[in-house]
């Protein structure tokens, strides 16, 4: 996976909206292949970001943390 996508879970404070969306980004950049894509993919690319930070907040707000988690930070 991208190395340059960090742990979000976990955090003090929480991940914040824009960095829900950096890392979407990251993960669309890497799955699409395009750091930039043309006019002509730039909607569909848009929707996946959209669509993966969505799907991020939800899990990040769902996960409950156990006693047997690592330190997120340390990752």
């Amino acid at each position: 996976m991208c190395r340059s996508i960090r742990t979000l879970r976990g955090q003090e404070p929480p991940a914040t909206d824009e960095e829900v969306r950096a890392a979407a980004l990251q993960y669309v950049r890497k799955v699409s292949g395009y750091r930039q894509p043309s006019q002509r993919n730039a909607a569909a690319f848009e929707d996946a970001v959209a669509a993966v930070a969505a799907a991020t907040a939800r899990l990040l707000a769902a996960l409950e943390a156990g006693r047997g988690d690592r330190d997120a930070g340390s990752r």
